[in-house]
């Protein structure tokens, strides 16, 4: 493998600066005007966003493009980290744990979700619609042996379907080459502030051709990191012979919480401790084989897998606790940096694998592509539910006052699912038309579930008092398990899309996109409370929907260095049903029955071009986005997990890209936002049964939508000097800014505060990165959040799961998010 010379010393002289809509990263190569690329040798940056291959230049409207290359040279591994550099983006971070239940990703501010999301996997689809190659899943594999990362912003409806509301990220996988054999060792060591170990990644890449048709590529790589945070008030635990009955049981058995004075009827809870406790183990790979048939022929068959184990959050509590004593009373104790109040480690486990198979034929005036892909992505966690138990006073009210009260959530997810689409793109432009059109279906099942357990409570109720004798007089059974949930869901999407672009002049162009679908979705739900046998209900649903999007585009060259352009995009995604129980003990009211789809209409307007002989990119684009009828993930009354529908909401603002060169050698890329993001009706959810008024005011008429900060910026310098016998030195500077934001709808202070609303503080990241460079080798010295910023980006706060005494709950199980810490790290990568 060849560095290309004229690509590390940047060369004033010989590069023309990429027409680009949004912030390359730190250190990308510059995608540039194809005559200048012509001239210097240099790459064009391609893209498929519009379902062939494009030059990102000649793309009407907003869009990114990130090399993988520039992935490893800046050691990102993790969607968050790629997305903060990446303008106008925002994502909620939610370390590895979670960061594979919950999409995460915010464009132009389109969310109307709690920042506490995340231990269970939502019923609405995302906003923001992410595909690996060809398939729509969200899987947040690790950044490994990627070509690019393309980002469009607004909706995609026509060409990308359901869940492209706000936007679509695509993660296209290098490729099997047939020309040479090739591959790469990586190796990383960094340690993290706040961790007493270390964090340990080593990736081997190896291609191979078999022949002159087929090619073999392999990508196989593990990451072990030593944790950061101090879980420091957790139960002390012990084994207990339960005899029969159900409880929660975990590998090392039936636990439950130690007594002080050795006495189960009144002993107080013991407490431990455990450092580092968010440990990270995930092992990661993908194989493919490529087989040119003919010049015009070629298969690739792929499988991705991805393994996940995770110790516990990296997230911090905020606040006191109540245990530790001064004189036979309990003070309360600030937490420290770096530590969690939860009274049980959080464990979580996560396996996902994808295979496809995609066949492109060229047929002369059109190119043919099938993409058959079938996934599996399965998880499940350990939740400490008791700070939620307090703060709702049920250990009191429902559990008698138990001296030691705890209560922990199995949560986990089943999910799976066959997509297929085919696809007919024009080769050549007749008639003065290019067009695209296609076939898309996907079938879906997903299995969400929780169990809750109070591990230790009906011993303790017996030996209180005459449980056994209570329970069997009430009909109830002797167990821990106090809440079971099981949702299934089932869900097929059929489409006919296509887009034509009528070329009137080669200047001036206009295109055209259309897609119809049916879908239908069906939902299996049980609900009970175990300890109640006579307390639970198992409602279906199900729902048919079908409709038709929208888009135009308008785009003028005016000049041989400056675009036009204006946009009308619709985006969807589809709804679902709710399958509530309409009668009988956990009666809930018809609205929660079904939650209806929402969608997105964008008004964009944008100008690309050069500045200063081409020195000089620039792009700029305004945007408004009128939201109908937006999905809201909560909780029905008796708890089911459900859905419910807003009014309208709106999001407009500016984005705003500048990037060059400042000499021969220092490069810089500028980008920055602003989003005005709010609600412009009530969010209306319906009230219980036993409330008059069939429903209630979540939120009002011109709140802020939550996790969408107003300003985000962000800004990246390049050095890169050339040194003796074909070395470079390469040093990069870069920062990440967001402004304050909210956690969710509602007061943070006052009489009308809402417990689960926080104002998240703004925020900069700043990082910085030195590297040797060669034809065979990098090595290189980096530094993550050099000043050691929190970043918070959600929270799960006080009022919502935090300590309680009088409830007998002297942890805390409230958290915010908090970015990855200051890391410092070297990494070496030898190439053959």
């Amino acid at each position: 493998m060849k560095i290309n010379n004229k690509n590390l010393s940047f060369k004033l002289s010989q590069v023309a600066i990429a027409l680009s809509s949004a912030g390359l990263l730190a250190g990308s190569p510059v995608a540039i005007a194809e005559e200048s690329a012509q001239q210097s040798g240099m790459e064009v940056i391609e893209v498929t966003a519009n379902r062939r291959a494009q030059n990102i230049k000649e793309v009407p409207y907003n869009i990114s493009a990130v090399s993988g290359e520039e992935l490893e040279n800046n050691q990102i591994v993790d969607a968050s980290e790629l997305m903060r550099n990446v303008a106008g983006i925002t994502v909620v971070d939610r370390g590895y744990r979670n960061s594979g239940t919950v999409n995460s990703i915010v464009i132009r501010g389109v969310n109307v979700d709690s920042g506490a999301n995340g231990d269970v996997p939502l019923s609405a689809v995302p906003t923001v619609a992410t595909y690996v190659n060809e398939t729509p899943i969200f899987a947040n594999f690790i950044l490994k042996d990627i070509e690019q990362v393309e980002v469009l912003r607004g909706p995609q409806g026509t060409l990308y379907g359901s869940g492209s509301l706000a936007g679509t990220v695509k993660y296209r996988m290098n490729r099997p080459d047939t020309d040479e054999f090739s591959g790469s060792v990586n190796l990383t060591y960094s340690q993290t502030d706040g961790s007493e170990g270390n964090n340990l990644t080593g990736d081997v890449v190896l291609n191979i051709p078999l022949g002159d048709k087929f090619a073999f590529r392999g990508n196989f790589g593990k990451i072990d990191n030593d944790g950061v945070i101090d879980y420091t008030t957790l139960y002390e635990l012990q084994p207990v012979d339960y005899g029969s009955g159900s409880v929660y049981s975990r590998d090392e058995g039936q636990m439950t919480p130690v007594p002080s004075n050795g006495d189960i009827a009144t002993g107080d809870p013991v407490f431990t401790s455990k450092e580092d406790a968010d440990t990270v183990e995930i092992d990661y790979g993908r194989v493919a084989l490529g087989f040119e048939a003919t010049d015009n022929l070629n298969f690739l068959l792929s499988y991705q897998y991805q393994s996940d184990e995770i110790g516990g959050r990296r997230q911090v509590t905020r606040g006191v606790h109540w245990t530790e004593e001064v004189d036979g009373e309990r003070v309360a104790t600030e937490y420290g940096e770096y530590e969690n109040g939860a009274v049980v480690l959080e464990p979580s486990e996560r396996d996902v694998s994808l295979t496809a198979l995609e066949i492109e034929w060229n047929l002369g005036f059109a190119t043919l592509t099938s993409s058959s892909s079938m996934y599996e992505n399965d998880g499940e966690a350990l939740s400490d539910n008791s700070g939620f138990y307090a703060q709702q006073k049920w250990f009191t009210g429902l559990y008698y006052g138990a001296p030691r009260p705890i209560a922990i959530a199995t949560r986990g997810y089943e999910e799976e699912a066959f997509v297929q689409e085919l696809r007919l793109v024009s080769n050549e432009r007749v008639a003065n038309m290019d067009w695209v059109v296609g076939l898309y279906y996907m079938d879906q099942d997903r299995k969400v579930y929780q169990d809750s357990f109070m591990p230790g409570y009906q011993q303790w109720a017996n030996a209180a008092f005459d449980w056994w004798g209570i329970m069997a007089d009430f009909g109830m059974v002797y167990t821990d398990n106090d809440f079971h949930y099981v949702r299934d869901e089932s869900f097929k999407d059929t489409a006919i899309f296509g887009e034509l672009t009528y070329h009137f002049t080669d200047d001036f162009r206009a295109t055209f996109g259309l897609r119809t679908f049916e879908n239908e979705s069906n939902n299996d739900t049980t609900l009970s409370l175990p300890i109640w046998p006579y307390l639970g209900d198992e409602p279906s649903f199900g729902e048919d929907d079908s409709d038709t999007l929208f888009k135009a585009n308008v785009s003028w060259d005016i000049g041989e260095d400056t675009m036009l352009y204006a946009t009308v995009a619709e985006g969807y995604r589809r709804g679902g049903a709710n399958a509530v129980p309409l009668d009988g003990s956990l009666e809930e009211r018809p609205e929660w029955q079904q939650y209806f789809s929402d969608s997105t209409t964008n008004y964009e307007v944008g100008v690309k071009g050069f500045l200063g002989d081409n020195n000089h990119g620039y792009t700029a684009s305004l945007f408004l986005m009128d939201w109908q009828d937006p999905q809201l993930n909560t909780a029905s009354s008796w708890g089911f997990f459900t859905v419910a529908n807003g009014d309208s909401a709106e999001t407009s603002g500016l984005e705003l890209e500048l990037q060059g060169y400042l000499g021969e050698d220092l490069r810089y890329v500028l980008g920055y936002a602003y989003v005005n993001a709010e609600l412009t009706g009530d969010f209306l959810t319906p009230s219980p049964v036993w409330v008059e008024d069939p429903l209630s005011v979540t939120a009002e008429d011109g709140a802020q939508l939550p996790l969408a900060p107003e300003h985000t910026l962000s800004f990246s310098l390049d050095y890169t000097y050339s040194l003796d016998n074909g070395w470079y030195w390469i040093t990069n500077a870069n920062m990440y800014y967001q402004s304050d934001s909210l956690n969710w709808y509602g007061d943070v202070s006052g009489p009308d505060a809402n417990p689960r609303q926080a104002e998240i503080d703004s925020f900069a990241l700043f990082n910085a990165s030195t590297r040797l460079s060669t034809e065979n080798w990098d090595v290189s010295l980096y530094i993550k959040n050099i000043g050691n910023e929190e970043g918070v980006t959600g929270s799960v706060t006080q009022g919502h799961m935090g300590t309680d005494p009088s409830e007998n709950f002297y942890g805390n199980s409230s958290k915010d998010y908090i970015s990855l810490p200051r890391t410092i790290g070297v990494a070496a990568t030898y190439r053959f």
